[in-house]
């Protein structure tokens, strides 16, 4: 029978690639026929594509599928990018949404390969574009910055605690010292290579200008969205960008008997969500638009915690809005919005 579409399915792990290899057939039946697991190293990535070779068609494309799991599917995503096959790399969010509709029982590397090639083979899915090397740098940089302000952050803990004991050894206190003021300038360091970075792309440097004319939105978050999300390259809609960034809210309810609180997700990317907390507050305490929501949701729900992540969510939906428009923000738009609304609702003379 004919082969209409050939899938390979990868689960990335740290040190192995697990895949199944799957094909749709002219009935439109998907058989999953190969598995194997292969080091996640430069050797592995050769031996795996011999494997593929051997046991599909040459006149049928294969299409590679995996998941954005941290940094540990670039590699293999690079090697095959340079080696000019066809791959589509997905949020996670969508492939554990697909298992839910499995009849999976238990969840293993192996399923979860195997669900990832059903995916590839039930869906019409984009070629992954290699990222820009600006948002590369721009997400090196910004991480590695975000771990040296929580080291400063701990050994100032360390200098307050020791500092208060009855006799403190002054020779720790100076090298406690010596250490903040290393931090500080490993820091300072850092955001001089993140403008660098920024001042050297044109259409960067616009970019973080349009995202940055948001309320409470500086720069360097600018720079931590443009990088953390690759330019919104995987995202195609605001429900994927606060899935992805783990903004979207689950809640456990069952006939009249379990009814849990909403909660966000948590499950996406954490440098996101801890980029959008203090623009946030910023954009409460100086925007009448975000102060207005802002207060409203206090008053209804009566949680400020809760109300300040709908803000957080909003000024992400609002950086993507922007980036796709390239337009900078407009503080008038809402009230233009409601006064056009008005206007059209009005009864006619």
């Amino acid at each position: 029978m004919n082969t209409l579409k050939q899938v390979l399915g990868v689960d990335v792990a740290q040190k192995e690639l697990v895949v199944t290899l799957g094909r749709l057939l002219a009935d439109l039946s998907i058989e999953l026929y190969a598995y194997k697991v292969f080091s996640n190293t430069e050797k592995g990535f050769s031996s795996l594509l011999t494997w593929v070779q051997k046991l599909t068609n040459p006149d049928t494309e294969v299409r590679f599928v995996m998941e954005a799991t941290g940094v540990y599917h670039q590699k293999f995503a690079y090697f095959l990018d340079d080696h000019g096959y066809c791959l589509s790399i997905v949020l996670p969010n969508k492939i554990s949404n697909y298992i839910r509709t499995l009849d999976v029982k238990t969840v293993t590397d192996k399923s979860c390969s195997e669900a990832i090639t059903r995916f590839g083979l039930e869906r019409k899915l984009d070629n992954w574009k290699r990222p820009k090397k600006t948002y590369k740098s721009l997400q090196q940089l910004t991480r590695e910055r975000d771990q040296v302000v929580l080291e400063r952050s701990m050994v100032k803990n360390q200098l307050h605690a020791e500092s208060q004991e009855a006799e403190p050894h002054e020779r720790s206190l100076e090298r406690l010292k010596e250490r903040i003021k290393f931090l500080s300038s490993q820091e300072r360091e850092i955001k001089e290579d993140i403008e660098q970075v920024v001042n050297r792309d044109a259409e960067l440097k616009k970019e973080v200008e349009i995202i940055s004319s948001i309320p409470g939105v500086g720069e360097l978050t600018a720079a931590i969205i443009l990088g953390e999300t690759n330019g919104f390259e995987l995202i195609r809609n605001k429900k994927q960008l606060t899935s992805y960034a783990g903004f979207d809210v689950k809640e456990k309810q069952s006939g009249t008997s379990v009814k849990g609180k909403p909660r966000i997700s948590k499950k996406g990317n954490r440098s996101l969500r801890k980029a959008m907390y203090l623009p946030s507050m910023s954009a409460v305490k100086w925007d009448d638009n975000f102060k207005n929501m802002y207060v409203r949701i206090v008053s209804k729900q009566g949680i400020k915690m809760k109300a300040l992540i709908a803000v957080q969510r909003k000024l992400l939906e609002l950086a993507y809005t922007l980036f796709k428009t390239k337009a900078s923000y407009d503080k008038s738009y809402e009230s233009k919005k409601v006064e056009q609304k008005n206007s059209m609702s009005a009864p006619k003379a």
